[in-house]
């Protein structure tokens, strides 16, 4: 393979894989908040030790973030030096702010949110849940800004000729607000906070099916199981939300997502198929017309397909579109799993329900699929450009990088990321089996005066 796309597969592997750790922080972090406000609103030591045990938890997945994150930057300045370039203005606004406004609040307060139980008021630790939840939904805004500049580029200039051009903001709040990155971000979220949701209904449904810790399973799951309706939900709406700017500001990626060919017909909603780039041909399930009424509320109305566009324009079409539909597939199945358990709760039924319980415990994969599937329609839908209209991904590439170095460090890092992940695993999974501590702190006259 040539360096291009090597370089392309170390990226995607590493972005992959450090995006498994900021959506369970994310939507993790809202239900400590949840958890802790319930203890000091309630006094139910019960609460006590479902948020200590999840704070632990936490700071596992935190630290396997930012370690597997941080070393996704090093690659913008060796296989991707003319893309570092280019984009150097823009991303060094956004990915400053990220560090100070985000990165900083979260690690700073999580110092707190482990070690300070007995060390500072009971109010200044929820402070420091709270800090630490909006610390990593800043990160998100943040990251967001700056990825959705690139398919969506606004508040721009471009100076200089040849490798040396370059994008340099005009505006910083225009950049900020891009086309798609507020719909984005809301999308993001949101699915983060399912997945957070569906990581602790995932734990609790465990020790329910092992009869253990059933009342801390209880208590969490009487928050995860709500939050994981509401977040399930809310993701087709803001996933509309989205896909209708797509349609306005990435017509290709839209086309792709449905297989949508002919530029004189309207888009059919695709539930189940394939589709044929090189015959133009899409073979469906599909409730003709539905995708043109859901964009335009006219059924009729003929979309834009991929005949508009210039074939070396053309997105990898068959893996966008099934990429695409894997994420909206996964999602109904999360709706569908998340308002059973809520029923089966609400009856007092879920601990019986042993079937279901299997279910939910290995459910936490389903929006980790979701997510990457997302990700990749969306990564893949912009090419064949690395910043959408201005710069393809093959002229962002380093020139002086050998495909052979970018083989080696492919290996060196698919290694690096198996041990680190065989780490977590066995953290985690020693966390879950040891489970909250026997002895509950009920009280916290002994704090300091902080």
């Amino acid at each position: 393979m040539d360096a291009e796309t090597l370089a392309r597969i170390q990226f995607g592997l590493t972005a992959a894989f450090h995006f498994i750790f900021p959506p369970i922080s994310i939507g993790l972090g809202v239900i400590l908040v949840l958890l802790e406000g319930i203890y000091l609103k309630t006094k139910n030591p019960v609460y006590e030790l479902a948020t200590k045990f999840w704070v632990r938890i936490f700071a596992i997945v935190f630290a396997v973030g930012v370690a597997s994150g941080i070393v996704m930057e090093f690659q913008f300045g060796t296989n991707w030096s003319v893309y570092s370039r280019f984009v150097g203005d823009i991303f060094g606004s956004a990915l400053a702010a990220e560090g100070i406004f985000a990165f900083f609040l979260e690690s700073g307060f999580l110092a707190v949110l482990v070690f300070g139980w007995n060390r500072v008021t009971p109010k200044v630790h929820f402070l420091s849940t709270i800090m630490v939840m909006l610390g990593s939904h800043f990160s998100a805004i943040w990251i967001l800004v700056a990825n959705s500049w690139q398919q969506t580029p606004a508040a721009y200039k471009i100076a200089g000729e040849g490798v040396f051009r370059r994008a340099e903001i005009t505006d910083f709040w225009g950049l900020v607000f891009n086309p798609s990155s507020m719909d984005r971000l809301v999308h993001t979220v949101v699915a983060s906070w399912a997945t957070g949701a569906f990581f602790v209904v995932s734990v609790s449904a465990y020790y329910l099916l092992k009869q253990r810790h059933q009342d801390v399973a209880q208590a969490a799951l009487r928050v995860a199981i709500p939050f994981a309706v509401v977040a399930s939900l809310l993701q087709p709406l803001t996933g509309h939300k989205s896909v209708a700017g797509v349609a306005q500001n990435q017509p290709a990626k839209l086309a792709a997502f449905e297989g949508h060919y002919d530029s004189t017909k309207p888009m059919d909603l695709v539930l189940l198929g394939w589709t044929n780039p090189s015959t133009g041909q899409t073979t469906a399930i599909k409730i003709p017309g539905m995708a043109s009424w859901l964009l335009y509320r006219d059924a009729q109305r003929p979309v834009i397909g991929l005949d508009r566009f210039p074939k070396q324009d053309w997105p990898p079409v068959a893996w966008v579109f099934q990429t695409y539909h894997l994420m909206v597939g996964v999602g109904m199945l999360m709706i569908a799993l998340s308002l059973l358990a809520a029923w089966r709760f609400r009856a007092g039924k879920l601990p019986e329900c042993k079937g279901l319980l299997q279910a939910l415990v290995v459910a936490v994969a389903l929006p980790h699929i979701a997510n990457q599937a997302g990700w990749l329609s969306a990564e893949l839908g912009r090419q064949p450009w690395i910043v959408y209209g201005l710069l393809r991904t093959s002229e962002g590439l380093s020139k002086s990088v050998p495909g052979s170095h970018v083989l080696t460090s492919l290996i060196l890092f698919t290694v690096i990321y198996a041990m680190l992940f065989a780490l977590f695993l066995f953290l985690l999974d020693s966390k879950i089996k040891e489970g909250p501590t026997a002895k509950v702190e009920s009280k916290r006259s002994d704090r300091g005066l902080i």
